[in-house]
């Protein structure tokens, strides 16, 4: 009997001894948790058209005489700059421009040049649109002096325009004018009327 119960103690013993070990040993292994995975990149989705803007434009003039200019007119591209200001109030933007046109538009009669030309064209415009976010549809409408070789005026013009966010700052547009001037050099009858369409690059700042 006393040789079993020494027997047993020293099983017991071993046993304590070497439980640690086997307790490491089925221990489940530790699994390092995965690298946090870098935040996406901001996309922009559209935003404030509050601000003051400039940039550039090309596009074509295209202007038909009446009156005493009956049957004149002409074509060509036109090249210009321009500057204003818009205030977005959430779903509505308003705003101001002042823009200018260098045309330089060779005028004919009967497909022949008569040696006249339209050389430039100013612009003071109102503005006024609805904000889908990235882009902008607005209504224009304003004052515009032509300058000619036959003589200058200050008309009145009206349009439409859309305009588009690439980016935060830089904004593409297309836009569309109809003008009207009569008595072009202070002369009754020397009337004309001009189309444009131009391609617009802005800056916001």
């Amino acid at each position: 009997m006393k040789n079993i119960l020494s027997a047993a103690a020293a099983m017991a013993l071993t046993v304590a001894a070497t439980g640690p070990a086997f307790s490491g040993a089925l221990d489940e292994p530790v699994i390092a948790p995965a690298p946090a995975a870098p935040p996406p990149a901001p996309v922009y989705s559209g935003g404030d058209w509050t601000g003051f803007y400039g940039g550039a434009q090309i596009g074509n003039l295209d202007a038909d005489g009446s009156g005493g200019l009956a049957g004149v007119g002409g074509d060509d591209t036109s090249y210009g700059v321009h500057a204003g200001y818009n205030y977005d109030f959430g779903s509505w933007v308003v705003g101001g421009e002042l823009d200018y046109d260098d045309a330089s538009v060779d005028l004919e009669s009967a497909g022949a040049p008569i040696g006249q030309s339209i050389d430039s064209v100013w612009r003071a415009k109102l503005r006024g649109g609805y904000d889908f976010g990235r882009t902008l549809l607005y209504g224009t409408a304003g004052l515009a002096d032509v300058d000619t070789t036959v003589g200058g005026d200050t008309g009145d013009f009206y349009g439409i325009g859309v305009s588009y966010k690439a980016t935060e700052q830089f904004i593409v547009s297309g836009e569309y004018l109809k003008h009207s001037f009569s008595s072009l050099g202070g002369t009754p009858g020397l009337d004309s009327d001009a189309d444009t369409f131009t391609v617009r690059a802005s800056w916001q700042f």
